[in-house]
């Protein structure tokens, strides 16, 4: 992609993430881009980093926090594709800017999040490279493509790559995949009470439904998410 796919305000909130990521080890918030970047528009810093993810120059990692990471074409965006005026007005040194590939790790592909498509066991899997700031280094971890927008609240998409982690214990509000009555593989919000195991989608189409334990065996907690290109 040309740095002419960007404005300048959107190079610089590319700009600025990258660098933060790179000097305070973690995601920053909105508001401390806005701050970065001179804006006192939140709202429109969230369209702006919408529209880096649309893009592939950013993903949402899912899990705590649902941090903002930097794709490697993002990284090299962020190298090239920006503006000397934006770096001069903000400080930004060209030595920090330089490109770090992000460590990968192979983690085996499962097969799809959906009716009818049972998860493949790790020994018929076909490994695939996952950036550790994706899986974050966590044991016991496979990947599922999504199939279907339940999620699309959660910006999960079709097509999407889901980092999963298998637990021993799953608590209310984790993100799960789980096998329905032996046949049916989802992605729903988990939450267990009186009255059963609800499946909640984040869609505003859709419905949560509630299962008695039996039906429910959930399969991993979602940890990461890469974008389908």
């Amino acid at each position: 992609m040309k740095s002419g796919d960007l404005t300048k305000r959107q190079q610089a909130v590319l700009h600025f993430i990258r660098a933060f990521l790179e000097e305070e080890g973690r995601s920053p918030t909105l508001q401390e881009v806005a701050a970065g970047v001179g804006s006192n528009a939140v709202s429109t810093i969230h369209k702006h980093v919408q529209h880096l993810i649309d893009k592939g120059f950013l993903q949402r990692s899912h899990g705590k926090g649902n941090n903002l990471v930097v794709t490697s074409s993002g990284s090299h965006q962020a190298q090239g594709g920006g503006h000397s005026a934006d770096r001069a007005e903000r400080g930004d040194r060209p030595d920090r800017m330089e490109p770090l590939p992000p460590p990968m790790r192979l983690i085996p592909f499962c097969g799809e999040v959906a009716a009818g498509a049972p998860i493949l066991p790790e020994t018929r899997a076909v490994p695939i490279e996952v950036p550790n700031t994706i899986h974050r280094n966590k044991d016991e971890v496979f990947v599922l493509r999504v199939k279907g927008d339940s999620m699309i609240e959660d910006a999960i998409l079709d097509g999407d790559l889901v980092v999963l982690q298998r637990k021993g214990e799953y608590r209310n509000g984790d993100r799960v995949v789980v096998l329905l009555d032996g046949e049916e593989v989802t992605l729903k919000e988990f939450k267990r009470d009186a009255k059963g195991v609800w499946l909640i989608p984040h869609n505003p189409t859709l419905k949560p439904k509630c299962y008695t334990p039996d039906r429910v065996e959930v399969q991993g907690l979602l940890v990461g998410v890469m974008r389908s290109c």
